[in-house]
């Protein structure tokens, strides 16, 4: 991976450590040499709160807040047009990614807001390398594009299933890391969610999908055998986390057992990110000066 003194950022680096309260919950950037962080996902409890105010009702009221500011700033951010903002949501089946897109940009402009739910590739798309979908959906000036799944299912799907091999595998992160540099140099900001639940709790929202008849549109029987390979996607999280998680592009693990926590950490995260930017509006107009519209 490049030194970060190779990286030049054209806005602040400190936007990508803007919330304090999220440090613990950053993965830090893999250093040659550097031992391998095994058990971070363990080490790192779904089921925590650290950024809860107490009550449910006073998370939900704070994570309405946020969402109001986000708006602002979103507007703010569209206005100035210097810099692109990358939201990636990935995680297992039901870990909340839809959720969280509704809860946190739910009050933004879709005009400068757009989201994109990747699926399998198509065939013109296979018939490209796996990274060229994806560089055509980021976001331009002014933009923020919020990625549900990724190209991190490149490193996943046929990870676990034993579609490519440990070398392809490590070939594809350093991909992912000078891509991700590349969108990072030219402006775009890219924030990287891993919404982390337990095994048990994703048994509960299955569940609850099956249970529900309004809710069987999002159930597939094919959910039950990926359920299965669970401590083999754990194991490919861990080891993409620690091999992509770089000082332009870092990861953050959020604990998503709490739907309303999960909203409030990454609204959190994404306000405080904006505000870093130092944002402006552009200059003023002289030749609007004393115009009168009659």
């Amino acid at each position: 991976m490049p030194r970060s003194t190779d990286v030049h950022l054209p806005f602040p680096a400190a936007a990508l450590q803007a919330t304090p309260g999220a440090h613990d919950w950053r993965i830090g950037p893999a250093r040659d040499g550097q031992k391998a962080q095994r058990g971070m996902l363990a080490q790192r409890g779904p089921g925590a709160k650290p950024f809860s105010q107490g009550s449910k009702a006073e998370d939900q009221a704070q994570v309405l807040a946020l969402a109001r500011e986000i708006d602002e700033l979103q507007n703010l951010f569209y206005a100035d047009g210097r810099y692109k903002l990358l939201v990636i949501l990935q995680g297992t089946d039901t870990s909340g990614k839809d959720g969280t897109i509704r809860g946190v940009f739910g009050l933004t402009s879709p005009l400068g807001v757009q989201t994109v739910g990747w699926k399998a590739p198509t065939e013109p798309e296979r018939a490209h390398d796996y990274l060229w979908r994806i560089h055509q959906q980021v976001p331009a000036a002014g933009h923020i594009t919020v990625f549900n799944r990724s190209h991190y299912e490149d490193v996943l799907v046929p990870v676990v299933n034993g579609w490519i091999t440990p070398a392809q595998t490590k070939q594809r992160y350093a991909h992912i890391n000078h891509f991700e540099r590349l969108l990072a140099e030219t402006g775009t900001v890219v924030l990287k969610f891993m919404l982390h639940i337990s095994a048990d709790e994703q048994r509960e929202r299955l569940q609850e999908r099956v249970d529900d008849v309004t809710k069987h549109w999002k159930f597939s029987l094919g959910d039950l055998n990926v359920r299965k390979q669970w401590a083999d996607y754990q194991k490919a999280y861990e080891d993409l986390l620690e091999a992509t998680s770089s000082e332009w592009a870092p990861w953050t693990v959020v604990p998503a057992n709490s739907k309303t926590h999960r909203n409030l950490m990454i609204a959190t995260v994404v306000r405080d990110t904006l505000q870093a930017l130092d944002l402006r509006f552009p200059p003023e107009d002289p030749a609007l000066k004393g115009l009168r519209v009659e």
